[in-house]
């Protein structure tokens, strides 16, 4: 199969239209960084155009150097203070039912970002208290306590990327590692939080890998799987070792649900930000909010 271009099933929806301007406004005018932006998402034109966008806090340069990632790696600039409130203020202006948070890794800061993230989860509820919050978080070096800062502001949804398969996780990753990753979903969960994470299809590994792969997210009890197309995003990222057909996404659709997940979004585009509303729906209605936030301690 030539990977150097795209198959018809991947098309994305061009930046346009009215809803797109006013995010870009929105973005700009509140000196937003986002990871539609920063990570060259497929997906910008479609969810701006919904008016939604995945806001990237922390500032836009990564400690990490993910082989998979248009994330800029180098030396991040110093925290601002001011971010969570603006945040908070665009998440209403958007008019958001759920919003969807991530960041960079801050590896030199000595709580992570911690305290950034917390502050940001309670300045969105303050301001926002109907919406719901998913957090697409790093691993914090595996380091609980800090993760518990995070989960001690209460968000609705925790969010951890395993990414890959485990063989894979040096070559893509770099920096993490499989069971740490899944140490702190299992933390999350343990504490009665909604769980998600997300894997990409195309980077070289095996059907009985990926079997292997969902049935650990599983055995974890996560709640919420996304599975995606691997896409480069330049010529020094790794490379697509081949496209993934649709019908090979809706077989792992069908497996991880027969494994035990609650929800499974499987497709060429998904990202763990795509429709997140949609994919979270089964854990955001006002029932179930009320007795996982019971679980969490909320």
């Amino acid at each position: 199969m030539d990977t150097k271009r795209k198959p018809s099933w991947l098309r994305a929806k061009l930046p346009s239209g009215p809803g797109y301007a006013a995010v870009r406004k929105l973005v700009d005018d509140h000196k937003l960084n986002t990871v539609c932006q920063s990570a060259q998402c497929p997906n910008l034109g479609e969810c701006w155009s919904r008016g939604t966008a995945t806001v990237m806090i922390l500032g836009n340069i990564c400690t990490r150097s993910c082989n998979f990632c248009a994330v800029q790696t180098g030396r991040p600039t110093e925290l601002d203070l001011g971010e969570p409130a603006r945040v908070a203020e665009a998440v209403a202006k958007m008019g958001l039912k759920h919003c969807v948070i991530t960041s960079v890794a801050r590896d030199e800061l000595k709580d992570g970002g911690a305290g950034v993230w917390a502050a940001t989860i309670r300045a969105v509820r303050h301001r926002n208290p109907q919406t719901a919050i998913e957090v697409l978080v790093p691993d914090f070096k595996g380091q609980l306590e800090l993760v518990d800062i995070v989960l001690d502001a209460k968000p609705d949804i925790y969010n951890h990327n395993l990414e890959t398969v485990e063989r894979l996780q040096k070559p893509v990753r770099v920096q993490a590692r499989y069971d740490r990753s899944r140490s702190v979903l299992q933390h999350a969960k343990s504490r009665g939080f909604v769980t998600k994470t997300g894997i990409m299809l195309g980077l070289g590994e095996e059907r009985s890998e990926v079997e292997q792969t969902i049935r650990d997210i599983a055995s974890d009890r996560t709640d919420i799987l996304t599975i995606g197309q691997y896409l480069q995003p330049t010529p020094q990222h790794l490379p697509i070792a081949r496209w993934v057909p649709p019908e090979e996404f809706v077989h792992w659709k069908e497996f991880g649900l027969g494994a035990g997940l609650g929800v499974v979004e499987s497709g060429a585009l998904v990202r763990s930000s795509y429709h997140a509303d949609e994919q979270s729906q089964k854990y955001t209605g006002d029932e179930h909010l009320n007795t996982a936030n019971a679980l969490a301690g909320i």
